[in-house]
């Protein structure tokens, strides 16, 4: 039997034991992908245990929901993985992962949760994405990054395939794409009509290219600057839910805010995404009702950052999962029924009977 079918086997039955006897309405699934090799950078591998630390857990069942937290996936040790054209770095690492994450996601939005992946880098976008259409076909993607991550393996500077995911999902790109070794399990799933980009300001001229001759929607900062971000959620949900009402899948690097909000990543740029901006965004997604899926991507704690800087990113990581989830800025209160009276006891917000 064959590594991967060994991981698929493990999966289902790890999500069938507690979540496929009945669709949950109600409930997020927390995975975590400590996918690393689609960058350069150590670390960004222990994103989801610096989030987890941060009170996500806490913080989302304080929401109301059911949390089912599926720990850390593992993956396939590849060894002596070889570059594509002594360019593209790690793909049958970074592909066999992804197909991992793949299955995970597809069963926990089949099972009726939503899916949470934190990541990780933003290669995890090709298993995660790619999951969820699994069960969605119809989904669209919400794309929160300072970065397009859409040059392909023949336009690739670098060659880290966390700047490469969308290429590979894109039905309009599939004729640019060279084969790569661990990736023959992957199918494009996305039009580029069914993705949109918020907060870009760092685009390499073939992603420029891509943008504009195939007509994928964007803002980038100075969009937001000039129409600010309530016309720029207006505008996306124009794009993409207002003639049918379809799953969203939010993919959010932390990297989209400026760096002195988020500075524990590793590819920061400045003139980024205020913190008011960034949760107004998620806010807006989460009123649509029809989030399904999301990846919170990039935090990456062993940088040469401050264990204060370390603890700021993390948590600016919990605060845009909550906000998705329907944390509100008004703040959590105990819900009452009538005003008090003198004399009557009221509990507060603190639990403890107050006398007036």
């Amino acid at each position: 039997m064959s590594i991967r079918s060994n991981f698929v086997r493990m999966l289902k039955k790890q999500f069938n034991s507690v979540t496929l006897q009945k669709k949950c309405t109600h409930s997020v699934a927390v995975i975590g992908a400590p996918v690393s090799k689609g960058q350069k950078r150590k670390g960004v591998e222990h994103g989801p245990a610096a989030i987890r630390s941060a009170g996500l857990l806490e913080r989302i069942s304080g929401l109301g929901y059911s949390v089912y937290d599926f720990g850390d996936l593992s993956f396939p040790q590849v060894a002596d993985d070889e570059l594509y054209k002594n360019t593209v770095k790690f793909p049958r690492t970074v592909g066999l992962a992804s197909q991992v994450l793949a299955d995970a996601v597809s069963n926990a939005v089949g099972a009726g949760h939503v899916c949470l992946t934190l990541g990780g880098d933003h290669s995890l976008a090709l298993g995660s994405v790619s999951g969820h259409a699994q069960q969605c076909p119809d989904l669209c993607v919400i794309w929160v990054d300072a970065h397009a991550d859409v040059n392909t393996p023949l336009t690739t500077g670098s060659g880290n395939l966390h700047g490469q995911p969308v290429s590979f999902l894109l039905k309009e790109l599939q004729d640019k794409m060279p084969p790569l070794p661990g990736f023959s399990w992957l199918k494009p799933c996305l039009s580029s009509s069914d993705i949109v980009y918020i907060g870009l300001r760092d685009i390499d001229p073939a992603e420029h290219y891509i943008l504009k001759n195939y007509d994928i929607p964007y803002f980038s900062m100075r969009d937001i600057d000039r129409l600010g971000i309530q016309k720029v959620m207006e505008r996306t949900f124009e794009q993409l839910i207002s003639r049918r009402k379809r799953p969203v899948h939010l993919s959010f690097d932390i990297d989209a805010f400026d760096p002195t909000l988020a500075p524990g990543t590793g590819t920061p740029v400045l003139g980024g995404l205020t913190y008011r901006e960034g949760i107004y965004i998620t806010e807006e997604i989460h009123n649509t009702g029809m989030l399904s899926a999301m990846d919170l991507v990039e935090v990456n704690p062993l940088l040469e950052a401050t264990e204060a800087e370390v603890s700021a990113t993390s948590s600016l990581a919990v605060d845009v999962i909550a906000s998705s989830l329907g944390q509100t800025r008004e703040g959590a209160h105990v819900v009452i029924d009538e005003l008090p009276t003198p004399g009557a006891s009221y509990e507060s917000d603190s639990e403890e009977k107050v006398r007036l």
